[in-house]
């Protein structure tokens, strides 16, 4: 199992993270699909390119009351996401439903099972986004067209820990 440059395991975090952002006029092409657009206003989550790193165990947004695609990328730049140095990494869907909160539910499943959580589908694993030494976290929403400023855009946060 990998261990940080102080020797702990990365399930032992030395202090607590949590994040809430404002993704408001925070937008990247809707054409762009996977890729990310040259120009892009994404807003940085989560700045590990200086510590040990971190572990996100959630991702979630509070909605303004209008539908939104929420892009989240990783980086090894911490200044703007770049096309060569960001990569996709997950997507969810903020309803329109105000004051609604929605989850990302597709991060990696991590080593640690649920204990004594076997379903019929065979043991349940924890999910959680790890974030190296030396990258960054960004998240964006999907303009809707070229014009769209995205004012009505949700909250987001994270939560997780630091290394």
């Amino acid at each position: 199992m990998a261990s940080t440059s102080t020797n702990k395991q990365p399930m032992l975090i030395d202090r607590v993270l949590h994040v809430v952002a404002d993704l408001k006029n925070r937008t990247v092409s809707s054409t762009a699909g996977i890729e990310i657009g040259g120009t892009n206003d994404a807003l940085l989550l989560v700045d590990a390119t200086t510590s040990d790193g971190c572990i996100i165990e959630e991702v979630y947004s509070y909605s303004r009351g209008t539908d939104y695609t929420i892009n989240l990328y990783l980086s090894s730049a911490a200044d703007y996401l770049r096309p060569t140095q960001g990569i996709y990494i997950g997507t969810f869907d903020c309803t329109a439903t105000n004051l609604a909160r929605a989850t990302w539910d597709n991060a990696p499943k991590v080593l640690a099972p649920v204990p004594g959580a076997n379903t019929s589908s065979g043991l349940q694993q924890f999910q959680a986004l790890y974030i190296p030494k030396g990258k960054a976290l960004w998240a964006a929403v999907v303009a809707s067209n070229a014009t769209d400023a995205a004012d009505a855009a949700p909250l987001i946060g994270v939560q997780g820990g630091l290394f």
